[in-house]
């Protein structure tokens, strides 16, 4: 795991990156507060901090205040932070704990303790992660829940609106899906949706997003996508879904595959500003004419 250390005592500093290496820790380690806010805010960045309170450029519990307001709902990882510090007074060690700190630590530190404190910030950011990842993907599928999904479609939106930059979205049913679970069970019924899910994920591309809308139908969001573009990407995630059967049991031998379509209703997000709902809704009634058009097509 990554860790950084934000520390400018020369002595504290070495002791703790040779520590924190040897227990196989990959270690960013700076000597300046805004040093180490710009790493925490980055791309990527380190979910397990030690920070000294006083540090050049801003303290260790002002660097704490700052992240934990930005984070607030934001949908990012959880970041835990251990502020290591001279100052044993009672009131120094709560002012670092409303600041946003999880944990403390006094100089000169113990070895055990602080590996011991840390070993306990793996497991709360592992239960963090957990907890984020329930709320943000679909249990069967793995992918985008309802929610997350939509949200990312509004922010797209939103970015479109700002930039001029084109969006098109698509809302996919899966024909006669009713029909699978009522042949083969619910068993299969849930392995078609997943495998589904999984055709279309490998030919859309990495930046798009793809989640499950409800029951099966999945909604696809395609920042930049326009035109006949569009129209083509959709035709390849129909194609996918169509080139390979599905076999009714995993294990069972000398069954006969079955094939699925699905139908896609494209709708490309006009320059003018639009609701979210109202552009599900034109998805929605696109769907509904390429069901009503005889399904496995794509409509507009």
């Amino acid at each position: 795991m990554k860790i950084l250390i934000a520390e400018d005592d020369k002595t504290s500093f070495f002791m703790l990156e040779s520590l924190l290496e040897k227990w196989g820790y990959t270690v960013l380690a700076v000597s300046d507060g805004d040093e180490a806010l710009q790493l925490l805010n980055g791309d990527d960045p380190p979910l397990l901090a030690i920070l000294d309170w006083m540090l050049p450029g801003i303290s260790g519990p002002e660097i704490c205040s700052s992240l934990r307001e930005g984070r607030e709902g934001n949908g990012k990882p959880y970041q835990y932070i251990i502020i290591l510090t001279v100052k044993e007074e009672k009131e120094y060690v709560v002012e670092g704990l409303k600041a946003g700190a999880d944990d403390y630590l006094t100089k000169p530190f113990d070895s055990q303790e602080l590996q011991m404190r840390l070993r306990v910030g793996e497991r709360i950011l592992h239960l963090q992660e957990q907890l984020r990842t329930a709320a943000l993907y679909d249990d069967l599928t793995g992918l985008l829940n309802r929610g997350a999904v939509i949200e990312r479609f509004e922010n797209e939106l939103s970015r479109s609106w700002r930039t001029g930059v084109p969006l098109s979205i698509a809302l996919l049913d899966i024909d006669h899906f009713k029909e699978v679970n009522d042949t083969y069970g619910h068993v299969t019924g849930d392995r078609v949706l997943r495998e589904i899910g999984q055709r279309i994920k490998a030919v859309i591309r990495s930046y798009d997003s793809l989640g499950r809308y409800g029951g099966e139908e999945f909604l696809l969001v395609f920042p930049g996508l326009s035109g006949s573009v569009a129209d083509g990407i959709c035709e390849r995630v129909r194609s996918a879904i169509m080139e390979k059967p599905f076999l009714p049991s995993e294990t069972k031998e000398d069954q006969s595959p079955f094939f699925i379509s699905a139908s896609l209703g494209l709708f490309e997000v006009p320059a003018v500003c639009e609701t979210v709902d109202t552009v599900l809704t034109k998805a929605d009634d696109a769907l509904y004419r390429a069901k009503g058009s005889g399904r496995n097509r794509v409509s507009r």
